[in-house]
């Protein structure tokens, strides 16, 4: 993975200075929600964050190694995925159990979920998955080589639907250019959405993406029906699927 990075902001939010030495607030693709456990999250976090969760402090450190989090190398495993948000790890389960020769990232802030998703990932047997709460944006950016991922999961991002916020949207052209980036030639993104318009947007910012080559999809087979997508069909949303490959 990538080397130490001195003098580096935190991954967790802060707050960034102008030139001009004003105080601004980032703008984050992403909002903390509640984060009280239920008594099953909590049993499944007892059990398994010590192992399957990297502390945000960690993350932060210079001499922070991914691998060592895995236990294996890049010449060990097949590939390295990260997820974008996997909710409550519905999907990052059932994917990661039948891949069993890659490791999977899950970088989710919602901690609730992340404490469900071990619960899930455990009875699912997939003990090649990995979770964390931080800035995925500058997680990619500083924590993962470039060319180094297999694949980029992101299904039912935000939709941020008001159009004052879709500056917050995760698919954005930069931060496409930096998946892009981060992608080994042949990696793959693979995309899920229910809101129609977020899901033009997003097509036309990643075939915009000059290091991208795809567009929709028919559904990804494999991919299990989660909560976000049933929310979506009960109400008559049409799922799009997209998948990018790395030129």
């Amino acid at each position: 993975m990538t080397g130490p990075e001195p003098h580096l902001p935190p991954a967790r939010p802060h707050l960034k200075t102008t030139p001009d030495g004003r105080r601004v607030r980032e703008v984050l693709t992403y909002s903390r929600r509640g984060s009280r456990f239920t008594p099953s999250q909590q049993e499944s976090w007892d059990a398994h964050h010590e192992g399957w969760v990297i502390p945000d402090a960690d993350v932060d450190a210079d001499d922070f190694s991914l691998d060592a989090w895995f236990g294996r190398t890049d010449a060990e495993r097949d590939g390295l995925v990260v997820e974008i948000g996997p909710g409550i790890g519905e999907a990052t389960a059932a994917l990661a159990a039948a891949r069993p020769t890659y490791d999977v990232l899950g970088l989710e802030v919602w901690r609730p979920g992340v404490a469900h998703a071990l619960g899930l990932v455990a009875a699912a047997g997939a003990r090649n998955v990995r979770f964390c709460s931080v800035d995925a944006v500058w997680f990619l950016e500083h924590r993962v080589a470039p060319g180094s991922l297999a694949e980029v999961w992101t299904f039912f991002p935000d939709p941020w639907p008001k159009k004052r916020h879709h500056k917050r949207r995760l698919v954005t052209p930069p931060h496409a250019a930096l998946v892009a980036s981060r992608l080994r030639p042949g990696g793959t993104w693979r995309l899920a959405t229910d809101w129609a318009e977020y899901a033009e947007q997003m097509q036309e910012v990643l075939d915009a993406e000059p290091a991208l080559d795809g567009g929709a999809v028919e559904r990804w087979a494999e991919r299990p029906v989660t909560k976000f997508e049933r929310k979506g069909v009960a109400v008559d949303r049409v799922i799009t699927d997209l998948r990018y490959v790395r030129r």
